[in-house]
């Protein structure tokens, strides 16, 4: 019997999406109205049926959408409403159009039988390993409303890790693509107009000013080259970074840049430390922990110490033998591992490492600021004067000649 995936709306206005089995697609529409359900959409076999709907496959989920669905999921597991009850009411209220359908999905996989985290595997790209490992340890414990109002709050201290990196860095970054632009105009419109003078006085010119020239003169002339070959770098610096070898240079490269990669480092370090403290506090064993916790820090050089420490642990070893080695990790966190194993709070250090790292790199984004500001200034300074000190001195001596 052929299967249609259906997009109807309810009398509640609650859009949803789900499976059904009919001889004929109007059978299928007969058994959705029956149920004074609204069809948007009916297709078979990956085919549209021509039924015209509300296309609602549009925009992502975002990590603030998934904070919102654990902390109210939490809410509803806490006041002992059934998991697809409480799934359908999440879909219901959702403003993210492709998120509801995911959450109903997920309703209809526990509805037949499957466990929330199994349901959740199926859309790992949503959710992602961390968050299902912890949703698995939270059934095996009994705890799930714990462990989503546990996840809701690592969720948010991430986001707010990263909303306020990107905040700081939006200004200096608008400056220097000003500049840059700016730059790149003044060369190609301005400065032909002005050293015209110059070059028609037929005196000798200083070597800067004959830099200039000759700089703006390659600029007017294969500006169409000059932005050619940027956008093709950029291409091709994004094709390299997409490789295995270019993802491990380019990760490495990050924490050994010069003001930055202390800052990069240390974001590194909040993400392991506060996904392995998680997992831990969740049950779920250290191997496992240190593997989903690997890809959780989104950098392939930690990435490597991380898998290699499993194996170290596997055979028996500290997990903090391997970081105590590595200039990748500061030594302070090795040793607080290492007492931390020792007295059995390893996950409480973790969080408390993640925590003093949080604060360092609030302190390192706001001295960064305000670093960037008077270097930003004094490269606009160097450069204006330079040109003009270029433009003006030759001119200076062209109107001495001329009196």
């Amino acid at each position: 019997m052929p299967t249609f995936k259906y997009r109807v709306r309810a009398q509640s206005g609650g859009i949803s999406t789900g499976n059904v089995e009919a001889i004929s697609e109007s059978a299928a529409m007969e058994l959705l109205e029956d149920k004074s359900l609204v069809v948007l959409s009916l297709t078979e076999g990956g085919k549209s049926s021509g039924k015209k709907g509300f296309n609602i496959n549009i925009g992502r989920v975002k990590s603030k959408d998934i904070v919102i669905f654990s902390r109210q999921l939490s809410v509803m597991v806490s006041a002992t409403v059934p998991i697809v009850q409480a799934l359908k009411i999440l879909a219901a209220q959702t403003t993210n159009a492709i998120f509801v359908e995911k959450i109903m999905e997920l309703a209809n996989d526990v509805d037949g039988g499957m466990k929330l985290s199994a349901g959740m595997s199926k859309h790992d790209k949503v959710f992602g390993r961390f968050y299902i490992a912890m949703v698995k340890s939270g059934e095996t414990s009994g705890k799930l409303d714990e462990v989503l109002q546990y996840l809701a709050d690592q969720m948010e201290k991430d986001y707010d890790l990263v909303s306020r990196i990107k905040g700081a860095m939006i200004y200096p970054v608008f400056i220097i693509f000003g500049m840059t632009v700016v730059g790149f105009l003044m060369m190609i419109f301005v400065v032909p107009n002005m050293t015209r003078m110059l070059v028609e006085s037929g005196q000798e010119l200083p070597a800067l000013t004959k830099m200039l020239i000759g700089t703006s003169n390659f600029m007017k002339s294969f500006w169409w080259l000059i932005i050619g070959a940027v956008i093709g770098l950029i291409f091709l610096f994004k094709m390299w970074t997409r490789t295995q070898m270019g993802r491990v240079s380019w990760d490495t490269a990050k924490v050994k840049l010069p003001i930055f990669g202390t800052l990069f480092q240390k974001i590194y370090i909040v993400r392991f430390a506060r996904g392995f403290s998680t997992l831990i506090k969740g049950g779920v064993p250290v191997s496992i922990a240190l593997r989903i916790t690997s890809e959780v820090v989104d950098n392939e050089a930690y990435k490597k110490l991380i898998l290699d420490t499993i194996k170290e642990v596997e055979d028996g070893s500290s997990v903090s033998v391997l970081f105590s080695k590595s200039d990748l990790m500061p030594k302070m966190l090795s040793q607080m591992m290492g007492i931390g194993e020792q007295t059995g709070k390893l996950d409480s250090i973790l969080e408390k490492l993640a925590d003093f790292y949080s604060r360092e790199i609030d302190s390192m984004v706001s001295g960064l600021t305000s670093l960037i500001e008077p270097l930003i200034l004094m490269v606009m300074g160097v450069g204006v004067g330079g040109m003009v000190a270029a433009i003006m001195m030759p001119m200076f001596k062209v109107a001495q000649s001329m009196g």
